[in-house]
């Protein structure tokens, strides 16, 4: 397909007072793209085989990606319930699923094409989805994620992280072999959750995880709520796993709620090892009672690839998910207080994969002929007012294709 963008705004440059960023320059541009790359921004460009869109003036930013969601277990679609007190903690919601995830289980897929649609509404253009395998529901809900999310190969990118809810050894060698089989049905990551708490033998879980990990070629991508100390200890027993095997798979860390409240020098050197050993750390930024929002520019400034996502939408682990990536940027800019435009803007790297139209120097360096064209229209005039003031999304765009169209009323800066 060949896709014709007019009067595109695409983001220049910085402008300064002194040292300080004031505004985002800008320029309007045609931008062409052909089979799923940028292949031509000029000032005016003519393509008579081409789909043509009039931008009229929306400004141009990189699509989205969900990074930690969980589609196979939801409410979402489906009738509103808040979750109940979890009066025993995590173990609550395990005991919770026993019954009701098999209950779900005949509107599991409706709810998950639910979400996938409501993400490509929102921008995304890359889900990674954390699956349920547990002794309940067995491998039923990989069938039922693998075959939702096959059904968007033409949209969207995917990753499915076969996901061990509820502990990876302690309900046995059983479990062990329908948690093999589960990985073998499209699984592109291995999870795992608390290892401490949930099996009671962080060591000899870590081991079985990354021995998995190697004899199926996966990634892994494991939730830490365990906070300081333990939390910590757990971090470097995972770095230990990695460097005695010289593992070189994506190794994610998610939540990991240790980096919000270890002591200064324990949390630099913490960050220094994670970094070093390119391990990633994906938040939902979580406002609580206890220390759990992590210092994401902080981390992010000494090596350490920070992503966003939600987790859930509405399940019965929490009612308070949007699935809508600029209000959650719009919350993080707030939570460390950042109002000027650099800091607003740059803000937007946390959920495009690392992308931004501009470097932190001002210089422009997306889009770039030759770049996949996953990008976003939105009623903005620079990245920081679209996360400043939750501009609306006109047009998805993915491998080059429109996904998702909305008419909006245009008003650009003054929005």
């Amino acid at each position: 397909m060949t896709l014709l963008l007019k009067n595109v705004r695409l983001e220049t440059g910085y402008l300064y007072d002194q040292a300080f960023v004031t505004a985002t320059e800008t320029k309007i541009v045609d931008v062409l793209i052909e089979d799923g790359k940028f292949v031509e921004i000029a000032p005016t460009i003519e393509a008579s085989d081409a789909v043509v869109i009039d931008a009229n003036k929306q400004l141009l930013v990189p699509s989205f990606k969900e990074m930690h969601i969980h589609i196979d277990k939801t409410y979402f679609g489906g009738e509103w319930k808040a979750p109940s007190p979890a009066t025993e903690g995590i173990f609550t919601r395990l005991k919770e699923e026993a019954t009701l995830l098999p209950k779900q289980l005949d509107v599991a897929e409706e709810r998950a094409h639910a979400m996938v649609q409501h993400y490509i509404k929102n921008g995304h253009t890359h889900i990674r989805t954390h699956v349920n395998v547990d002794p309940h529901i067995e491998t039923k809900h990989m069938d039922i994620t693998k075959r939702v999310l096959e059904s968007y190969e033409e949209q969207i990118t995917y990753e499915i992280v076969a996901f061990p809810q509820h502990g990876l050894l302690r309900n046995g060698p059983a479990f062990l072999s329908i948690f093999e089989k589960a990985l073998q049905m499209g699984a592109t990551h291995i999870g795992g959750v608390d290892p401490a708490l949930v099996d009671r033998n962080s060591g000899e879980v870590l081991k079985t995880t990354f021995d998995l990990a190697k004899k199926y070629d996966l990634a892994i991508d494991i939730h830490l709520h365990e906070r300081n100390t333990l939390g910590e200890f757990q971090i470097y027993q995972i770095l230990d796993e990695m460097k005695q095997r010289s593992f070189n798979k994506e190794v994610t860390l998610s939540h990991a709620f240790a980096f919000a409240d270890l002591p200064q020098q324990a949390l630099d050197n913490l960050i220094e090892q994670v970094a070093a050993n390119h391990v990633g750390v994906t938040t939902t930024v979580p406002i609580g009672a206890a220390p759990i929002t992590i210092p994401v520019k902080y981390m992010y400034d000494r090596g350490i690839n920070v992503s966003f996502g939600h987790d859930s939408l509405i399940d019965h682990w929490s009612p308070f998910g949007s699935g809508d990536t600029i209000r959650k940027l719009n919350q993080f800019v707030q939570r460390f207080g950042y109002i000027d435009e650099w800091h607003i803007g740059q803000s937007l790297k946390y959920a495009t994969g690392g992308l931004t139209p501009l470097t932190e120097t001002g210089e422009q360096q997306w889009p770039k002929v030759g770049d996949a064209a996953n990008a976003l229209l939105v009623d903005a005039v620079s990245s920081a007012h679209l996360i400043a003031r939750q501009c609306p999304i006109s047009t998805v765009i993915s491998k080059g294709t429109i996904i998702h169209e909305k008419e909006i009323e245009l008003k650009g800066e003054f929005r």
